[in-house]
């Protein structure tokens, strides 16, 4: 079996961190003559309907997406895989432009509209009601709040929290808090390799993180028609048992005893509240909070505050994740990707090698 590795993960946010590391790998694979295949996760400013190009990936789904790509090639042969993702949210467009590229269900059906509808649906699949979901809801960002603190440690400072008004109410099922969509200037890469090339390259045993599984599964359409279909999961349940049963392993088994990381995707708490279900770590909506007073489900914090903007925040976990594993005593780590309103559905999964 050909096994595919990551051996750097890099990003900057604002302008803050570093890409050296990654850099350098990619100069020594040119330096070799060792062949170098470009995944591209587009910015906000690709065309939201345009039809995706070979190697570009769109929606929050794309770097699962892409690394999905990116395994089938290194096991048909391909040394190395570069994903990359770039996009200066915050710098990069005016304000009118950025609302505009934003409503990608048209002007008159905003996604705050969009993520409500799609959460009505699921509340009522669930057998459940709006006073539960806000509920589950608090009870998410506050586990999202807790793993950004722990992420930050002793760098943690007050003002990287949300102010007082995004606590409020935006639409009847959701605060500013719960719905993400960071305003920041953002660059990710992730770059995989074969073993042999990893060996090449001299990357120590004890520098690369396997990955060891991803799935993808994506249903005929998106927005407002597809809301059922959405709504009951079914895509992201095959999606995250393909998954698993690729990699051999039983994640929500290794996640309850300690042994995995897990970084869902929280643009928008039934997502977050989907997976759960869809995976099995929980079996009733109603449980979600007792859950997370045990677990924590993001690594990084979440969207809105580990701050990776439009198509990159599953890049950022993905990133974040790596670092975890080589840093940790865990020895697996999972990350969801979720496309659009939810058509898309994407689980990677990360080991530490044996």
């Amino acid at each position: 079996m050909t096994h595919a590795l990551i051996i750097s993960a890099a990003k900057t946010i604002d302008q803050q961190g570093s890409m050296s590391h990654c850099l350098e790998l990619e100069h020594e694979l040119r330096r070799l003559h060792i062949p170098l295949h470009h995944l591209t996760i587009e910015p906000l400013r690709a065309d939201w309907n345009a039809p995706e190009s070979v190697d570009h990936f769109r929606s929050g789904c794309a770097p699962i997406e892409a690394l999905e790509r990116a395994h089938q090639l290194i096991a048909s042969g391909t040394p190395a895989v570069l994903i990359s993702g770039d996009d200066d949210i915050r710098s990069g467009y005016e304000r009118g432009e950025r609302l505009q590229r934003m409503a990608v269900y048209g002007p008159h059906y905003p996604l705050t509209q969009a993520y409500t509808d799609l959460a009505q649906r699921f509340v009522e699949l669930q057998q459940g009601n709006q006073t539960l979901f806000k509920q589950v809801a608090a009870a998410l960002f506050d586990n999202h709040q807790l793993s950004f603190r722990n992420a930050l440690a002793d760098r943690f400072e007050s003002e990287l929290m949300p102010g007082e008004r995004w606590f409020r109410p935006i639409t009847s099922l959701f605060r500013g808090v719960d719905c993400a969509n960071p305003l920041v200037d953002f660059s990710g890469r992730l770059l995989l390799a074969n073993r042999a090339t990893a060996d090449r390259l001299q990357i120590p045993l004890s520098e690369r993180i396997e990955l060891r599984a991803v799935a993808t599964r994506r249903l005929p359409g998106d927005g407002p028609e597809y809301l059922q279909q959405i709504a009951e999961y079914e895509h992201l349940r095959e999606a995250y048992n393909s998954c698993c049963d690729q990699g051999g392993v039983a994640f929500a088994e290794e996640f309850r005893r300690g042994n995995a990381l897990l970084e869902v995707y929280t643009c928008y708490p039934v997502v977050p509240m989907a997976f759960l279900l869809a995976s099995g770590l929980v079996d009733l909506l109603e449980q979600i909070p007792a859950f997370l007073e045990q677990h924590s489900i993001t690594v990084t914090g979440g969207m809105n505050l580990a701050r990776a903007p439009w198509n990159n925040p599953a890049l950022n976990a993905l990133i974040t994740m790596h670092h975890r594993l080589l840093e940790g005593s865990e020895q697996y780590g999972m990350v969801q990707g979720n496309g659009g309103l939810g058509y898309r559905q994407g689980v990677a999964l990360l080991a530490r090698p044996d």
